[in-house]
């Protein structure tokens, strides 16, 4: 069965994951322009970009523990996921910056230094803007892959500042944020753990072997 699964994804196009990926934006912009958000629409329209964004991250986490849990191979959308995780975080700051901040530069400066929860998602921004602009094939061959690896556990605090920048926004502390947190925490925890095992198995495999005589 995870064979036949696996045939199937291998002839799954990444466009579909792509184009399924943009599907909730348009939908978003949609209900903006069609009074569909409720009361406040661009609160509502600035924060499920970001949940999305959140969503996102954590699905491309998720790609290797169901691999080795699983045997479910979906390393080819990986990267598919990680990318639309930051456009929809790039289209939640830019909402902040243009409809709700209206480019007061001087106020937006100010909540970044004094409001905890802004804080901490502009470094879940700043943490996810190398890994956008080393995302392709090209970047990889001149990083060289160890490297890239390395650069690329910037997702795990990316992932885990995001969810607790979603926690501190709704403030009232309900089991949903909390439980994205967990997640992120999770995630990040073990994907931690098996490049620490696999960096210190490469490290005794490069130690000589053998007796060393007089």
């Amino acid at each position: 069965m995870i064979a036949t699964a696996n045939r199937g994804l291998r002839r799954l196009p990444t466009a579909v994951v792509w184009l399924l990926g943009c599907v909730p934006a348009v939908w978003l912009t949609w209900l903006l322009f069609t009074g569909g958000l409720g009361v406040d629409p661009v609160a509502v329209y600035e924060r499920e970009l970001g949940l999305i964004a959140l969503q996102f991250l954590l699905a491309s986490l998720c790609v290797t523990p169901i691999l080795r849990w699983t045997g479910v191979n979906l390393v080819r959308f990986r990267r598919a996921l990680g990318v639309l995780g930051f456009g929809y975080a790039a289209l939640h700051l830019l909402v902040w910056v243009v409809l709700d901040k209206q480019f007061l530069w001087a106020e937006m400066g100010r909540d970044i230094v004094r409001r905890p929860f802004i804080t901490i998602g502009m470094l879940a921004f700043v943490l996810l803007l190398p890994l956008a602009l080393t995302s392709t094939d090209g970047a990889i061959r001149r990083l060289g892959a160890v490297a890239w690896r390395r650069l690329h556990l910037l997702a795990l605090p990316a992932a885990v500042s995001a969810a607790a920048h979603y926690l501190l926004l709704v403030k009232s502390w309900p089991i949903e944020p909390i439980l994205y947190l967990a997640a992120a925490l999770f995630l990040a925890g073990l994907r931690l753990h098996w490049h620490l095992r696999a960096s210190a198995r490469r490290a005794a495999a490069a130690e000589p072997t053998g007796n060393v005589g007089p």
